[in-house]
C-alpha cells in the first residue's frame, strides 16, 4: 500500500501519519510494522522517528492482520455516568480488569462493554479491547471514557497525546510530602528485579505526575493528582519513589511495610485504615475532555468510593492535622492557622516585660571543643607536666651536689654539656 503525504500532514512523525491514513490500525500496530522493516520511504526502510514531508510516498509492504476476536460478551453491570452516539463515560468499580491479558480472560470490562453495546464500539485497539481508549488498574476505581466509533476513538487518543483530556485522581499517601504542590518527573519502566512491578529506572519512558496536597492527617495526606503521561501504575510508582506510598497498596509498600513510620500512639488507627482499605486508596474522581463531534468541553465527577470515604472519615475524627510548613533546617513543623503576626494584637495594651534578677538568668550554654582544640590542649598539658618533672629533678640533683661539697659554679645541670676548650685536647 502506498500513501502520499499531503501538505497538512507535513512534519508529522511517520507512525502518527500512518495511524491517521490507515484503516483499523493502532499506533502500536504501526510502530511494530516500522520496527519489522515493513515501512519504506524512497526504497529504504523508514526510521521510527522519521518526519514525513509533502510529496513523500510511504510504502507499507504488509498490513497487520487483526486477530480473530475470542472475547465473549458477559452481562457485567456498568455504572454509566454519560452516554451519547460517540462516547460513554462510566465509573469503573474496584476489582474489575479492563481488558483480557496476563492470564485473565473472563470477567473484564471489555466483555461487559461488548454485551451492552454490541457492535457499537470502536475497533481501533483490536477485538480484545473494543472501545477502550485508556485503562485503570484492576484495584483502582474511577472514571473512564469509552469510544463508540473509530473517529471518536482517534479524537480522544489525540486529546490524550496533546494533554487536552485531563484525568484527576485522589490518593491517600503515607506521611506528608516535602512539597505540598509540585510535579514528579521520573522515567518509569519494568522493574529489573521483579517483572510484575514497575519502577523508576534509567532509560524508562518519560513520566510526569502533578500533585497538590488537599487534606492532612497525623500520618497521612490526601493528594489530588493529574497525569501528564499514562504509564502502567504511574501514580503508585511515583508515590513510592518519593517515599510516600499509596495507603493500602499491596504491590508498592503501602500496607504493613509502612506501619513502622507511624507514631506508636497512632498505630492502632493506621491498622484500622488498612483493614478498611481493600487495596490502594486511589481513585479517578474527575475527567475533562472535548467532545469528538460537538467540540464542547465536558466535565464529569464522581464521589469517593465507600472504603476510601470511610478511611477519610476515620482519619478526620481520630487524627486531623493542620497544614504543615517546611523549614530547610528543622524540617516540618506544625502550623497554627490561628496565628497571624501581621494582625493586631489581641491585648488591649502593651505589657512591659518583667525584669528578671541576674541570678535567675540561665548560664550560657558551654560550647563543645573541636577535636583539634582538644588535641592541642592535651599536648600543652603533657608539655607542662614534663617541664615540672624536669625542674624537680634539677632541684634534687643540685641538693645532692651541695651535700657532696661540689661548689655551685661547678655544678652541671641535667641535659647540659659544657663547652670544652680545644687547647686542652
Amino acid at each position: 500500500m502506498n500513501y502520499l503525504v499531503d501538505e497538512k500532514n507535513s512534519g508529522e512523525r511517520i507512525d502518527k501519519f500512518l495511524t491517521a491514513v490507515m484503516d483499523n490500525v493502532s499506533r502500536t500496530d504501526v510502530q511494530k510494522l516500522i520496527a519489522a522493516g515493513e515501512v519504506k520511504v524512497g526504497g529504504s526502510v523508514a526510521a521510527k522517528n522519521l518526519k514525513v514531508e509533502t510529496g513523500m510516498v510511504v510504502v507499507v509492504d504488509k498490513v497487520p492482520e487483526k486477530e480473530a476476536s475470542t472475547l465473549t460478551p458477559e452481562n457485567i453491570p456498568l455504572d454509566i455516568v454519560y452516554e451519547d452516539d460517540d462516547i460513554v463515560v462510566l465509573n469503573k468499580p474496584r476489582n474489575l480488569v479492563v481488558h483480557p491479558g496476563n492470564g485473565v480472560q473472563n470477567g473484564t470490562l471489555a466483555a461487559g462493554l461488548l454485551y451492552h453495546f454490541k457492535e457499537n464500539l470502536s475497533a481501533v485497539n483490536g477485538p480484545l479491547r473494543p472501545g477502550i481508549v485508556h485503562r485503570l488498574d484492576k484495584d483502582t476505581p474511577g472514571l473512564m471514557v469509552v469510544a463508540k466509533n473509530d473517529a471518536a476513538h482517534r479524537h480522544l487518543a489525540h486529546q490524550l497525546e496533546t494533554r487536552t483530556l485531563h484525568r484527576t485522581y485522589n490518593a491517600l499517601v503515607w506521611g506528608c510530602p516535602r512539597d505540598l504542590e509540585g510535579c514528579i518527573d521520573a522515567p518509569i519502566g519494568r522493574n529489573p528485579k521483579n517483572r510484575l512491578k514497575m519502577a523508576v529506572v534509567k532509560g524508562g519512558k518519560e513520566s510526569r505526575t502533578h500533585f497538590v496536597a488537599k487534606e492532612f492527617f497525623a500520618f497521612a495526606t490526601l493528594l489530588e493528582l493529574q497525569l501528564e503521561s499514562g504509564r502502567t501504575h504511574q501514580i503508585r510508582v511515583h508515590s513510592r519513589y518519593t517515599g510516600h506510598p499509596v495507603v493500602g497498596d499491596p504491590l508498592y509498600d503501602g500496607r504493613e511495610e509502612s506501619l513502622s513510620r507511624v507514631p506508636p500512639l497512632m498505630r492502632d488507627i493506621a491498622e484500622k485504615v488498612l483493614e478498611i482499605a481493600p487495596a490502594q486508596l486511589l481513585q479517578a474522581v474527575k475527567i475533562e475532555l472535548i467532545h469528538p463531534t460537538t467540540g464542547k468541553k465536558l466535565k464529569f465527577k464522581v464521589p469517593l468510593e465507600k472504603p476510601f470515604a470511610q478511611a477519610l472519615k476515620l482519619l478526620k475524627k481520630e487524627c486531623p492535622a493542620e497544614a504543615p510548613s517546611y523549614d530547610e533546617d528543622t524540617g516540618f513543623r506544625d502550623f497554627d492557622a490561628g496565628i497571624r503576626f501581621e494582625e493586631e494584637s489581641d491585648f488591649d495594651e502593651f505589657v512591659e516585660p518583667l525584669e528578671m534578677p541576674i541570678e535567675d538568668v540561665a548560664p550560657p550554654i558551654k560550647e563543645r571543643k573541636t577535636r583539634r582544640e582538644r588535641m592541642a590542649e592535651k599536648a600543652a598539658n603533657a608539655a607542662r607536666r614534663k617541664a615540672v618533672a624536669a625542674e624537680r629533678k634539677r632541684i634534687k640533683q643540685e641538693k645532692a651536689a651541695r651535700r657532696k661539697g661540689i661548689p655551685p659554679e661547678d655544678f652541671v645541670q641535667p641535659g647540659y654539656e659544657p663547652t670544652i676548650d680545644p687547647d686542652l685536647l
